[in-house]
């Protein structure tokens, strides 16, 4: 098995939603914002070569939304979703499988692409796309807190094409194993049934953390989005799954972190915090 990091585009997004109550003096020591309180973000995709698959995970925001959504979101940055895959030395039509973590524009929007002159298709005509049936319902039927992060043109497509399947959550574990080579935890925090992957590479453990822990800067606790629906669960869903983690020696790949793709985790007085930080290419 191989892992490549694969980099879908940079964004930035306002700084107090994403660290919800905790203060700025507090949260941009580790993230710091610019003179609009906006803090840098990645989409920080995984690619899993493994045998004759090949399995991305997430897809960023992609390209086909207007030049007026994406102004709310100040994009920066060279890297797109292909030039990524090229740089990793494949094609889109390489990519056997696509699993989206969950299905806000910026997780899932790189997996439908715009065709001529408006007709939406598949960005990976050779995948099965993998949701599950319960966020798949979620997302299609938007309460008003999600409506705006749920865009149909993201979503319908996929559906239209034949290429979607789930993945059935095992209600007696704490991950479900899955037939695409990693396991997956379900947690409803920031959404509901969003899947966090955790991948067995060699003799190293990777969970691919998602929305539960978005940068290195929301390791602490309290440090929970404004975007979550259930902002306590997600502090008792990420309490289980830092302390599993470093339980487990799993290493956090984090998806929206700029400057930081990975880290270890040890345990303090203050509970499960920050090792070493490192680069996918130095871990495997």
């Amino acid at each position: 098995m191989k892992l490549y990091s694969i980099e879908a585009g940079k964004f930035k997004l306002d700084g107090g939603a994403m660290f919800g109550v905790v203060p700025k003096s507090i949260w941009q020591r580790t993230n710091p914002a610019d003179s609009n309180n906006m803090i840098e973000m990645s989409a920080r995709c995984l690619l899993i070569e493994d045998g004759e698959r090949l399995v991305l995970i997430d897809t960023g925001m992609g390209n086909k939304q207007s030049e007026k959504f994406f102004g709310y979101y100040y994009r920066w940055g060279e890297e797109t979703l292909g030039s990524s895959l090229n740089k990793a030395g494949f094609h889109p039509d390489d990519v056997t499988d696509v699993f989206l973590t969950h299905l806000h524009f910026d997780h899932c929007g790189g997996a439908v692409s715009k065709k001529g002159k408006g007709s939406l298709i598949t960005a990976f005509k050779n995948a099965t796309y993998w949701s599950n049936k319960e966020h798949w319902g979620w997302a299609t039927s938007p309460n008003k807190r999600e409506v705006a992060s749920f865009l149909k043109e993201n979503i319908l497509p996929i559906e239209k094409s034949g290429q979607l399947q789930y993945v059935e959550k095992n209600p007696s574990d704490y991950l479900t194993k899955t037939d695409l080579g990693f396991d997956v935890l379900f947690v409803d925090g920031h959404t509901e049934k969003q899947m966090v992957p955790v991948i067995n590479c060699g003799d190293k453990k990777i969970a691919y953390a998602a929305d539960l822990v978005p940068t290195h800067g929301h390791i602490p606790l309290p440090y929970i989005m404004g975007y979550d629906v259930r902002p306590l669960l997600s502090l008792d869903e990420k309490e289980k799954f830092l302390n599993h983690c470093y339980e487990n020696n799993i290493f956090l790949l984090f998806e929206h972190d700029p400057n930081v793709e990975v880290a270890s985790l040890l345990k303090t007085e203050k509970g499960v915090r920050i090792d070493k930080k490192l680069n996918l290419s130095e871990l495997i």
